[in-house]
């Protein structure tokens, strides 16, 4: 008689995995048509407001990711905290929390930025690591790894913002960071 266990797969997080899934999808059908796919749909960039595309877009952003190193920073973080938060504050709080940050992050960029594309899910992966920091507060005490997080990453997207020149979006990490702060401490209600 065998008293060997069996273990079965278990879809633990299914928002989480869906949305690994749309972003890979997402670079694949990039890759396929030569970027055209993110112009279309998975980059946020100023457009006339008569396209319903451009409203698309607001949300789709999030999607598209510049190349395989760019989905891969984005999706571990992703996949790191996505289960432990979806088990945490349940699908529906953390569906808000992606579609509120696309729809800001996507607006803000449209407004300031029209001169570039926006693709990818940073703001999502800043609003996650903040409400992750979130996640350990108790009534009226405050975890001094929140503030850690506060410091260490909003406050190195600010220095980066004004002191470097690059491609990264350091403004929809901020964006991504508040959204994720206020989800958490509204949550905790």
């Amino acid at each position: 008689m065998s008293t060997a266990r069996r273990y079965k797969l278990v879809l633990n997080a299914p928002l989480t995995i869906t949305f690994v899934a749309i972003c890979v999808l997402a670079l694949v059908l990039s890759s396929v048509t030569g970027g055209k796919s993110d112009t279309l749909v998975f980059g946020v960039y100023r457009s006339s407001l008569s396209d319903p595309l451009t409203y698309v877009r607001f949300f789709c952003h999030i999607f598209g990711h510049v190349d395989i190193n760019h989905l891969i920073n984005n999706m571990l973080l992703i996949l790191i905290l996505g289960p432990m938060l979806e088990e945490r504050y349940g699908s529906s709080l953390l569906l808000l929390v992606i579609g509120v940050t696309a729809l800001l992050t996507g607006v803000v960029h449209f407004i300031f930025f029209p001169g570039q594309m926006l693709l990818g899910a940073s703001g999502v992966v800043f609003a996650y690591i903040v409400l992750a920091s979130v996640s350990g507060f108790r009534q009226r005490e405050i975890p001094i790894t929140f503030i850690i997080v506060a410091v260490v990453y909003l406050g190195q997207q600010i220095y980066q913002g004004l002191f470097d020149t690059d491609n990264i979006s350091q403004l929809t990490h901020i964006i991504g960071g508040v959204i994720g702060g206020i989800c958490g401490f509204r949550s905790r209600r």
